[in-house]
C-alpha cells in the first residue's frame, strides 16, 4: 500500500511498562468465587440494591477467554474501588460479518476482519478527566512485529492503513500499533462486532441523538427526519456506521458523528436513571461480556467495576473526544505529526486537549436548542460602549490547536446529514 510515507519524528518517550492493577492471575475455582463476591459487593455499595449478586453471577460466567496484550504479564487482580492511578483502553470495533446474521451491508464482505473503529480510552491520573481518541481508519501508520491469536509472528511494516491491523495479527497488533503510534501504554482492549453495538445500545434503553437534517443513507439503509431519535439495536448501528449519508461524507465525518452519539452516551449513562438501576447497569456488563472479547486485564467483573468507578465522578465537561489529527494523501490519510504530538503530550500530562475552533466541513452541528434557556435580548435597551482599550482579553494557557477537532460530553451537538444527490 504504501511504503512512501513522509518520515515520522523520532519519540524521546519510551512505551512504559503495563501497569500492575490491570494484570490477572490464572484463575481458579476460589479466585472465581472471590470475583463474583467481590463485584456483587461493588454495586450494592454503588446502588444499594443486593439483588444485583445475582447478576453479578450470570455476568462471570459468560466471560469469554482473554487476549494477551503486548508486554502483558500476570499480576493481583485489583480491589473493589476506583482503579489506582491512570489507565488507557482501546476499544476496536470489527468489520467482520462472520457470525452477525443479516442486516450489516454487502455480503461479500463477509470474509472482511478490518477494525474500522479504533478508540482509545485515556483515564487521567487523578481521575479529573478522560479522552477518547478516534484512529481515522484509513490513516496510514507503522505496524510493528506482532504476535496474532495463532501464536504466528508477523514482520513489522512502515506504512499500512490502521484498520488493516484487525486481520493483520488480531487485536494484540491493533493495541501495539495504537501504543507505539501514541507513546501510551494500553493496559486494557475490547472488541465488539456489530450484533455487539446493537446489544449494548438496547441494554442502556436508547441513546437520544438530534439530526439537524434528514440523514438517508442508501448504504447502511438509514432514514432519519430531522429531529431527536432515541436509537437503540439496528439502528443505533446504522447510525454509528453511516460515512456518506452525513457530513461530508467521509470517514472524518462519520467520527464525527459518533462523537455526538458517545456524547449522549455517557450523558445517559452518569443519568440517575441508568447510574441507580442495577437490572440496567448490569444488562450493560452482560451485554459487553457476551459480545465483546476481551484483554486478559479486562476479564475480571470487578475490574470492569473499577473502570466504571474511576469515570462515573468525571464532569461532563471533562470528559473530551477528540479526532486523531490528520491530512489528505493519496489513497487515504498520514498523521498531522506536528499536532498529533502535540495532542499525545497533552493527554500524557492528563491536561484536557485543547480543540480546534475553525469550521470543516464533516463537524456535527452545535444543537440551537441548548441555546433556549439564555435570557431574551431586548431589542430597544440600551447597549453599554466599552472603550476598546478597555476589553479585557483572556490569554489562551497555550498555542491554539491546530487540526485536532472533537468535542466535550457536556456540549449538545446534532449531527447534520447529507443530500443523497451528493452521494
Amino acid at each position: 500500500m504504501s511504503d512512501q510515507l513522509r518520515p515520522r519524528s523520532k519519540r524521546s518517550k519510551q512505551i512504559g511498562t503495563i501497569a500492575r492493577h490491570g494484570r490477572l492471575k490464572r484463575s481458579n475455582a476460589f479466585a472465581n468465587v472471590a470475583k463474583v463476591l467481590a463485584a456483587a459487593l461493588a454495586v450494592v455499595m454503588v446502588s444499594g440494591v443486593s439483588v444485583a449478586a445475582l447478576a453479578t453471577l450470570n455476568v462471570a460466567s459468560s466471560v469469554k477467554p482473554g487476549i494477551a496484550l503486548p508486554g502483558e504479564t500476570a499480576g493481583a487482580v485489583p480491589s473493589i474501588g476506583s482503579i489506582d492511578g491512570g489507565a488507557n483502553l482501546l476499544l476496536v470495533g470489527s468489520d467482520s460479518r462472520v457470525g452477525q446474521g443479516a442486516g450489516y451491508g454487502d455480503p461479500e464482505e463477509e470474509t472482511a476482519v478490518l477494525n474500522d473503529v479504533t478508540m482509545l480510552l485515556h483515564i487521567a491520573e487523578d481521575h479529573s478527566s478522560a479522552t477518547v481518541v478516534s484512529f481515522p481508519r484509513d490513516t496510514y501508520v507503522p505496524i510493528p512485529e506482532c504476535t496474532g491469536p495463532d501464536g504466528e509472528t508477523y514482520s513489522a511494516m512502515s506504512g499500512q492503513k490502521i484498520n488493516t491491523t484487525l486481520n493483520y495479527g488480531g487485536l494484540s497488533c491493533t493495541a501495539a500499533t495504537v501504543q507505539e503510534l501514541t507513546g501510551l501504554p494500553i493496559q486494557y482492549a475490547a472488541l465488539i462486532q456489530f450484533n455487539g453495538v446493537a446489544a449494548m445500545s438496547e441494554a442502556v434503553g436508547g441513546v437520544p441523538v438530534c439530526i439537524a437534517e434528514d440523514i438517508v443513507d442508501e448504504k447502511t439503509d438509514l432514514n432519519l427526519a430531522a429531529g431527536e431519535h432515541e436509537l437503540k439495536g439496528l439502528e443505533a448501528l446504522q447510525f454509528l456506521r453511516t460515512r456518506y449519508g452525513v457530513g461530508d461524507g467521509s470517514d472524518l465525518g462519520r467520527i464525527s458523528n459518533q462523537q455526538v452519539f458517545l456524547s449522549s452516551l455517557v450523558r445517559t449513562l452518569k443519568s440517575a436513571e441508568t447510574l441507580g438501576d442495577p437490572f440496567k447497569l448490569y444488562s450493560i456488563a452482560k451485554a459487553a461480556v457476551n459480545n465483546m472479547e476481551l484483554s486478559n486485564s479486562l476479564q475480571s467483573p470487578d475490574t470492569m467495576v473499577s473502570i466504571a468507578m474511576a469515570l462515573k465522578d468525571i464532569p461532563l465537561e471533562n470528559v473530551v473526544f477528540v479526532q486523531y489529527p490528520v491530512y489528505n494523501v493519496d489513497g487515504g490519510l498520514e498523521p498531522d505529526e506536528v499536532a498529533a504530538e502535540d495532542l499525545m503530550a497533552t493527554i500524557a500530562a492528563d491536561l484536557p486537549p485543547v480543540l480546534d475552533s475553525g469550521d470543516a466541513p464533516f463537524l456535527s452541528e452545535p444543537d440551537p436548542a441548548t441555546g433556549a434557556t439564555e435570557a431574551p435580548v431586548d431589542p430597544e435597551a440600551p447597549v453599554e460602549e466599552v472603550p476598546a482599550e478597555e476589553v479585557p482579553v483572556e490569554e489562551a494557557p497555550g498555542a491554539q490547536a491546530s487540526n485536532v477537532y472533537g468535542q466535550n460530553a457536556a456540549e449538545y451537538t446534532c449531527s447534520a446529514g447529507r443530500p443523497v444527490e451528493d452521494q
